[in-house]
């Protein structure tokens, strides 16, 4: 008997014998979607995780998964299988069954037995409460109330039904602080709606603040997802109104400051039983942001932080304020599943960001001031001296590679400042003007000061029937919060200092939109962010990696193709396994009285051109370097 022979002759009527009935009993369900692969322009998916069967307690509740195998195979042969997809989903029941035997693994306790029967739902459910420490009947009923499901709603991904049920069951248990982490792209603000409707409907919440720090978020929310709770909505703006139930602000409006006092404290302390903090690794969460008052003067709420980065070293007041997060979905695991896209990086070396850049003494600059003399380098430009023929060089270098692969691929290019995007938006305005005679808008620069209008540039870049504009020059403003799933390349043209400030920038590229044929995106990196920053453990590795060098005038001088640490990694898994010599076979050498020390590296700055290290280093010309070895790096004008 195969498989299927099985699940349908045996595993379905032992199911129903054991008290599942259809409506509980998930069959043939694919949990993920299975990653893309790019290759070059095309792109095809790996098979999604599939599980033979996925047990629920009720329609929103699932709480065991079954892996079936043929007859003729061990009944625990799937055991293995169906632990790993238990852990993914979440679930604390994982079975194998051929049939005729069950093998059970039960988290709660650790233990594996072999079975006769499927437990209930009854016995599964009573397990589960004594494992949550929950024995409340209407905590248990609030943990247990459906999702919202109207007309239109998306059904939760398997990750966000973990997160939807994590957090509720925080709530009931009586936590205060709760921290949630999941990548860019992966539907935060749904998350945080679908556990406000669970809390609201149930009754256990009545008032709720959503917190942003920019109007975007706080507008898209409001407008689009929380939706379904119709004029309970309201959004905080210059006066303090009380008579609705679901209310949104930024930190901005409400905030105090040495001009005005909080409007928040027109509100009572404890007013609002529930604060939901959007993009909390912003600041609201460090100890000396003024923000976090807001969050100190409603500490009797509870309070959901939701993020897109992993603690590390500049959001630790995060972490040490929510504590740590009851769940966490990483950009991998969005890629690795298929609901995410997949990168690729491009670093790209200006010339004069290779050798940096040192001034004529007395030299002027363009409004007549003395440049100070020294070594300016990549961390330099835009912020302390402005190069508009780097600007140029880069403008030209990025032209040239949207025209090798697509001149109206969305871009989203990330300045220094508001001064260097206009620098920039002008430089790409004039390399592409054989498409900007015709579309004029083609490349634009949205930033706060250009209000309106800038705002107007994003709606359109967003909307995906809309072609132009094609390219965003911006410095701050998009880095959070802007959904734009049709952005294929995302350019790093400033220097980044920040792990979360990475990782938000790049997150403008994660969402897929397959009607556009937007299945992954590129990574361009002009400030060696990307060298910085790597994180795969969090955010995995990028299809393929290549290193270019641009001169002044942005042509390509060098090429280099980089294989991503992931295919290192393969290849050395799938390396054939070592042949064991025959005993007596010595194949090294050992050797003992080499003297040997480490390498020294010597930077030299300002080298004049024309004379060697040995001219430097004179004790060089006659001695034969054996065991050591001297790096030269110079930099020059």
């Amino acid at each position: 008997m195969t498989e299927a022979d099985t699940c349908r002759q045996y595993v379905v009527p032992r199911l129903h014998t054991a008290g599942w009935s259809d409506d509980q009993i998930i069959e043939q369900k694919y949990f993920t979607d299975g990653r893309i692969v790019a290759l070059d322009k095309k792109h095809f998916r790996k098979p999604g995780k599939k599980a033979d069967y996925i047990l629920r307690y009720t329609p929103d509740f699932s709480i065991a998964v079954v892996e079936a195998k043929a007859s003729y195979k061990n009944p625990g042969d799937g055991l293995q299988q169906a632990m790993d997809y238990a852990e993914i989903l979440g679930l604390k029941f994982a079975y194998s069954t051929n049939g005729r035997g069950i093998v059970e693994h039960d988290y709660t306790t650790g233990k594996q037995a072999k079975m006769d029967d499927f437990p209930s739902p009854a016995e599964l459910w009573g397990r589960l409460k004594r494992d949550i420490g929950i024995t409340n009947d209407k905590a248990l009923q609030d943990l247990l109330f459906p999702f919202y499901h109207g007309i239109g709603a998306m059904t939760p991904r398997y990750y966000q039904e973990i997160a939807i049920n994590r957090a509720v069951q925080a709530v009931v248990k009586d936590e205060k602080r709760i921290l949630i982490c999941m990548a860019t792209g992966t539907g935060k603000t749904f998350v945080a709606f679908q556990i406000i409707w669970k809390l609201w409907k149930t009754g256990r919440i009545k008032k709720v603040l959503y917190l942003a720090d920019m109007n975007i978020l706080a507008d898209q929310a409001k407008d689009h997802t929380f939706f379904p709770f119709g004029d309970a909505l309201h959004k905080i703006q210059r006066r303090a109104v009380k008579s609705r139930e679901i209310y949104f602000a930024l930190y901005q409006a409400i905030t105090e400051d040495d001009r005005k006092s909080g409007l928040f404290k027109e509100y009572s302390p404890d007013f609002f039983d529930l604060v939901v903090v959007d993009e909390c690794h912003q600041g609201s969460a460090r100890d000396d942001s003024k923000w976090r008052g807001i969050l100190e003067y409603f500490s009797s709420a509870i309070q959901i932080g939701m993020t897109a980065t992993p603690k590390r070293d500049d959001n630790v007041d995060t972490y040490a304020y929510f504590g740590n997060p009851i769940y966490t979905y990483s950009l991998k695991e969005g890629i690795d599943d298929g609901f995410l896209a997949p990168y690729r990086v491009i670093r790209v070396i200006p010339s004069v960001d290779a050798t940096g850049w040192i001034p004529d003494k007395g030299q002027l600059d363009r409004f007549g001031r003395e440049i100070p003399y020294g070594l300016y380098e990549t961390k330099d430009f835009e912020r302390i001296v402005s190069l508009f023929t780097r600007t140029d060089a880069v403008a030209k270098h990025l032209t040239d590679y949207l025209k090798k692969t697509d001149r109206f691929a969305k871009t989203m290019v990330f300045c220094v400042d508001q001064q260097h995007a206009e620098d920039m938006r002008q430089a790409l305005h004039n390399a592409n003007e054989d498409l900007t005679v015709k579309y004029p808008h083609y490349v634009a620069r949205v930033v706060s000061d250009e209000g309106k209008i800038g705002r107007g540039f994003l709606d359109s870049f967003q909307d995906p029937k809309k072609k132009t504009p094609v390219i965003l020059t911006t410095s701050q403003m998009l880095t959070t919060g802007v959904d734009a799933p049709t952005c294929q390349n995302v350019v790093l043209f400033k220097p980044i200092n920040s792990m979360v400030m990475f990782k938000q920038i790049i997150g403008r590229g994660t969402r897929l939109f397959p009607d556009k044929d937007k299945l992954s995106f590129t990574i361009i990196d002009y400030a060696g962010a990307t060298r910085l920053f790597t994180d795969p453990d969090f955010d995995g590795f990028p299809e393929f990696m290549t290193q270019e060098e641009i001169d002044q005038y942005g042509n390509t001088t060098k090429t280099t193709a980089e294989p991503s640490e992931e295919e290192e990694t393969e290849r050395i898994e799938e390396a054939p396994e070592e042949v064991e010599e025959p005993e007596g076979i010595m194949r090294k050498f050992y050797v003992d009285s080499v003297w040997t020390r480490c390498t020294r590296t010597r930077a030299c700055h300002g080298v004049a051109s024309g004379r060697s290290c040995q001219s430097f280093y004179p004790q060089l010309r006659a001695t034969r370097i054996l065991a050591c070895q001297y790096e030269f790096i110079f930099r020059s004008g």
